[in-house]
């Protein structure tokens, strides 16, 4: 699955099977606020979520930033995987 940081549109994507899969952010700061997970439902549990989430996480890792898990889901998916617990901002 490719991933993308669309920068101008302040979301990371992703396109499966011809549906666009998002995770809208907003970079304040230094943190970067994850607003919202958003996956058609036709394309709907395939770990697409969870893919978009961790490049999230892994970009914000990698430019220094904190992140504010504002989406039910991402926050869900740091507390299942504790080793990007040290990204939530404070």
């Amino acid at each position: 699955m490719d991933v993308i940081d669309n920068t101008a549109a302040k979301r990371f994507q992703t396109t499966v099977d011809g549906s666009l899969c998002v995770l809208d952010y907003r970079v304040h700061g230094g943190v970067i606020a994850l607003n919202h997970a958003g996956v058609p439902s036709q394309v709907g549990n395939r770990g697409i979520a969870g893919a978009l989430t961790r490049f999230a996480l892994d970009s914000a890792r990698a430019r220094g930033l904190k992140v504010e898990p504002n989406c039910s889901y991402v926050a869900a998916w740091i507390r299942r995987h504790p080793e990007y617990a040290d990204l939530v901002a404070d």
